[in-house]
């Protein structure tokens, strides 16, 4: 059965790179071509980071990667680009929960970051957490921050957290000598690929190993507003669609139909982006 595994997941790996490669609409696994190609017509820049293999989340994937009528017209305003694998991943650049299958980015050319897209409180299933309808409000919300660019990238700069010490992912001790930079589709791809769960992984064994604490930001990096009992609509940018009876939630005064503008003065492109300061919603202004 796991020889079977390995090849089943072989065979999606190599699939999607032929299939995705040969519609010719997505840069592939090349975030520089990427930048290069979006500099040119001023489009922003739509990262997709995608664990193929992985069940939690292929259909909006794949509705996303096929241009689903409902974003067809909002994805040809940016220039898209999607990433199967962790290897040579910018750790400073590219924060999110790592544990997660599927995650997308909205930035400039200069890789300000607009906003984030991308999560799941449940192993399998995303439907009360991410949807296509909600993906496309995120678009729209990161179009209208890059027509405002660069007269808001001041503001824009808390999207991005502090320097990881570790640069890219191959460089974590536990990962040295076994990847390179990119996957090998000469050889068994998939052995060669790092997956985002494995960068979680290894951000929690580095000071496990060196005999030192695990910090908070390391063991709870995106909280999901839900365990403050806070419910957001997953149809929606960032709108309460119910909070829980005596929670954190409650007790803030948030009430179903807040709409979520912005948190710690960062204008939110979608509750994603809240993940990482979900601790802090006392700083957040809301408007009904």
């Amino acid at each position: 059965m796991a020889v079977c595994d390995a090849q089943e997941r072989e065979l999606k790996v190599r699939g999607d790179r032929k299939r995705v490669e040969g519609e010719g609409y997505w840069v592939y696994n090349d975030l520089p071509s990427g930048v290069k190609r979006e500099k040119e017509p001023k489009k922003p820049l739509l990262v997709v980071f995608r664990c193929v293999p992985c069940e939690a989340c292929a259909q909006l994937d794949e509705d996303v990667v096929q241009r689903d009528p409902q974003v067809r017209e909002l994805l040809d305003k940016f220039v898209c680009v999607r990433i199967v694998h962790a290897n040579g991943m910018d750790l400073s650049q590219f924060q999110f929960d790592y544990d997660q299958s599927w995650a997308a980015f909205f930035l400039n050319a200069d890789m300000t970051i607009y906003g984030r897209y991308g999560t799941r409180s449940h192993q399998t299933e995303s439907k009360d957490d991410v949807s296509l309808e909600g993906f496309s409000k995120a678009l729209n919300k990161a179009l209208e921050l890059h027509s405002q660019f660069p007269k808001n990238k001041t503001a824009l700069l808390a999207k991005r957290g502090p320097d990881s010490e570790v640069k890219v992912p191959e460089q974590f001790a536990t990962f040295k000598g076994k990847y390179g930079a990119k996957l090998n589709y000469e050889g068994k791809v998939v052995q060669s690929c790092i997956h985002c769960h494995q960068v979680g992984e290894a951000l929690r064994l580095t000071p496990r190993a060196a005999g030192q604490p695990i910090s908070n930001r390391i063991l709870y990096p995106y909280p999901n507003p839900k365990t403050l009992g806070l419910i957001l609509d997953p149809n929606q940018k960032d709108k309460v669609k119910e909070n829980r009876a005596e929670s954190s939630a409650e007790q803030d005064g948030f009430r179903a139909g807040d709409e979520i503008e912005t948190l710690s003065g960062t204008t939110l492109v979608d509750r994603r982006h809240a993940m990482g300061a979900a601790s802090r919603w006392r700083n957040r202004q809301v408007d009904s």
